[in-house]
């Protein structure tokens, strides 16, 4: 659990110093920021989704996923539990539930997240994982100065998801090949452009309800 504690580590004091210097940095300056934010995180997710040599999985995986999601609402339980939270908070104004949201999904969702967590689990190689910590770390200091302590938050998210994995590997070692590894990384990375498109403000997608997508390509193995 050493580099998933870390990495959650790096996030919730990334966020910390971003809503510490947020009066000092001018809005403009913020916005301009979140917005380059958003054209990285896309460069990102294009990178990832490269990846896969499965792109009929890929497609139909993302198709069926979200209509998992969709059902299911993943993202309106999130956003509940954001509000939740933001409602316990003496600052109204800090989008708790935007910080919480959107971070949790770009710190969780990938292929440092999930190949890293495996490789802590199976072999006590943190080596991704601390790769992985001083990005979020980076990226949360930005993200706190336009969305406040929901990005800190979202450390808890970083350290619930990755350890579950973490813990897990061990026992789902047959079914998380590289192959499998592979596809799901390259899933991960269409998500990853859809929440750049949001930070772009271009058109919001409920990229949470596409979560089950990524999961996918384990059952596909199995089957086939």
């Amino acid at each position: 659990m050493l580099g998933t504690i870390v990495n959650a580590a790096a996030v919730i004091v990334g966020g910390l110093i971003g809503i510490f210097f947020k009066n000092v940095i001018p809005e403009k300056l913020s916005e301009a920021l979140l917005k380059a934010s958003g054209l990285a995180v896309i460069a990102v997710g294009v990178k990832l989704s490269l990846v896969g040599e499965n792109l009929t999985l890929l497609i139909m995986s993302v198709i069926i996923g979200s209509g998992m999601g969709e059902f299911i609402n993943i993202e309106g339980k999130l956003d509940k539990l954001g509000e939740y939270v933001e409602s316990k908070m003496k600052n109204k104004g800090s989008n708790v539930t935007l910080g919480f949201v959107t971070c949790t999904l770009i710190y969780c969702v990938g292929s440092m997240s999930i190949v890293g967590a495996i490789q802590s689990g199976l072999t006590g190689n943190h080596e991704i994982l601390f790769s992985k910590a001083l990005l979020d770390g980076i990226m949360s200091i930005t993200m706190a100065v336009s969305m406040g302590m929901g990005v800190v938050l979202s450390g808890l998210s970083v350290l619930v998801y990755q350890g579950t994995i973490t813990l897990l590997a061990q026992f789902m070692q047959s079914l998380l090949s590289d192959v499998v590894v592979t596809e799901m990384t390259a899933i991960g990375g269409v998500l990853i452009m859809a929440i750049g498109l949001n930070f772009l403000e271009i058109k919001r997608i409920k990229v949470g309800n596409m979560l089950p997508a990524i999961f996918l390509p384990i059952l596909y193995y199995l089957i086939f």
